[in-house]
């Protein structure tokens, strides 16, 4: 892994990728031996350096999130090249001190979904990845001295918990996230850090906070176009983030170092004669290094 080149990889709406300064910019399909992605990958180049963009919900935001293939995405972004990963997602808060319109930088995650996929590991071929710790924490440290040097309000460190959704929670459920010491609540960044994990790809969480959920009372329930019209205000913040710390990470030596990018290095436990052809033959791109390695 030593001096391997960094190509940043981010996941979140469709605006993201409109950023100033990318070129020689593409649209192109990406297989994936896990199914169909949500979109094209989106490919540029930012001051020579190659950038990776995925829409999560598609282009348009044509797919629930309970039904988007997060092993397709993460594996169809392992097979461009991403090495690092920057996850930008709406939220809705709940902590009174995290108000509508602030970022903030996840580095924990209380996962609430049931009706995923959640590795790309099963029967035939088992492996169990650590997360103790489910974002990289170098990551983070580039998006949060990024985001002061930008002047955009974010707070390092955080718990978001992951729902099933389509629907927003009940005032149960979020007076329930609050006595769990939750922070912010969210339908998408589950399973996609475990799968990352998994794909040997640092990951970093940033949540853009768009309401208050539903526990406060002196807002309003949440509303999809509250929650867009937060978003759209807070666009220009969230492309002027990904692309400042674009260059921090790019030029970080420590990079190929990073536990990260070694995640499967003691998780694969199946003995390789009792390890299924098939399945071996899928995580190609996911967990090739260590498969043809045993």
């Amino acid at each position: 892994m030593t001096n391997v080149k960094s190509i940043l990889g981010i996941i979140g709406g469709s605006g993201v990728y409109e950023i100033d300064g990318l070129q020689n910019t593409r649209w192109e399909k990406v297989s994936s031996s896990f199914g169909e992605p949500s979109d094209s990958l989106f490919f540029g180049e930012l001051d020579g350096q190659e950038m990776v963009f995925l829409p999560r919900h598609g282009r348009g935001h044509r797919i629930p999130p309970s039904e988007i293939n997060y092993r397709a995405n993460i594996d169809a972004l392992k097979r461009a090249g991403v090495t690092d990963l920057i996850s930008v997602s709406a939220v809705g808060s709940l902590k009174e001190e995290l108000k509508p319109g602030m970022f903030v930088i996840i580095d924990q995650f209380i996962d609430r979904t049931f009706a995923r996929n959640k590795s790309f590991f099963s029967s035939g071929l088992v492996a169990h990845v650590s997360m103790a710790n489910p974002v990289c924490n170098r990551l983070g440290n580039h998006i949060q001295s990024t985001a002061k040097n930008v002047g955009i309000e974010a707070v390092r460190g955080g718990i978001y918990i992951a729902m099933e959704g389509p629907q927003f929670s009940s005032i149960a459920e979020s007076e329930l996230y609050r006595s769990w010491g939750c922070d912010v609540v969210g339908m998408t960044n589950m399973p996609e850090a475990k799968l990352a994990r998994e794909a040997e790809i640092c990951y970093a969480s940033v949540a853009m906070v768009t309401d208050y959920d539903c526990w406060h009372t002196e807002h309003d329930n949440v509303s999809v176009d509250a929650i867009i019209k937060v978003l759209n205000d807070n666009a220009d913040n969230a492309r002027s983030l990904v692309k400042s710390a674009s260059s921090a990470i790019f030029s970080d030596h420590l990079s190929s170092e990073c536990d990260c990018k070694f995640s499967l290095e003691n998780a694969i436990i199946t003995s390789p004669e009792a390890r299924n052809k098939e399945l071996v033959k899928k995580l190609e791109a996911v967990a090739g290094r260590l498969l043809h390695s045993t």
